[in-house]
């Protein structure tokens, strides 16, 4: 068995990974309204609380995987909202103790969802914030990440993936499995990077 998936499997993978990121922050805004409807006027900071960061958290999120799993669209090509549709992902994922901060320099828009993948493959790694940053170089992409906590299990998932092992098909690695079907259309190639942290590298 191997690790090419069919594009159904693929898909399936994919709402699943969506529909996880997703029900947490639904419960919460599903919770404010029932404290809403019981009129208790004690709990009205808690219930803005409440609702302010789980519409933040939705949006952010929403936007981002409309970009990344979606039909292309024009925004892909607008690297400035690509970047910021990014980072405000990353601030649902982080926290203001430990944030996971991002530099991109990409030049090339048709990179844009390979980009976009990678950091979201690359950020799943991070236990307690990290860096991470997108290079553009004369033929080839790096997306690299550095934490001082980061899940070596993860890592060493994702490395058997590209590398061409056969791992778990799960809905956290639905990333993973689009992002190399995605090169696999292009006839672009999948390397992973090991100095001074962990990184993907495209060409």
């Amino acid at each position: 068995m191997e690790n090419k998936l069919s594009a159904t499997e693929i898909s399936e993978l994919i709402c699943t990974r969506i529909s996880h990121d997703l029900i947490g922050n639904i419960g919460a805004v599903s919770n404010a309204v029932e404290l809403l409807e019981e009129g208790d006027m004690d709990f009205m900071d808690d219930i803005r609380s409440i609702l302010k960061v789980s519409s933040t958290v939705l949006t952010s999120r929403l936007k981002f995987f409309r970009m990344v799993f979606g039909v292309d669209n024009t925004n892909l090509e607008k690297l400035d909202l690509v970047e910021k549709t990014t980072k405000d992902y990353l601030k649902t994922l982080g926290n203001s103790n430990y944030p996971i901060t991002l530099q991109m320099h990409l030049n090339s828009w048709q990179l844009s969802r390979m980009s976009m993948l990678a950091t979201m493959i690359l950020a799943d790694t991070f236990i307690k914030g990290g860096s991470l940053e997108i290079r553009e170089e004369t033929g080839r992409l790096l997306i690299l990440a550095k934490s001082e906590n980061s899940s070596a299990e993860k890592i060493s998932i994702i490395s058997d993936a590209v590398n061409g092992k056969l791992i778990e098909r799960t809905a956290q690695y639905a990333p993973v499995f689009y992002l190399m079907e995605l090169l696999n259309k292009f006839k672009l190639k999948l390397s992973t990077i090991n100095t001074e942290g962990f990184g993907l590298c495209i060409e």
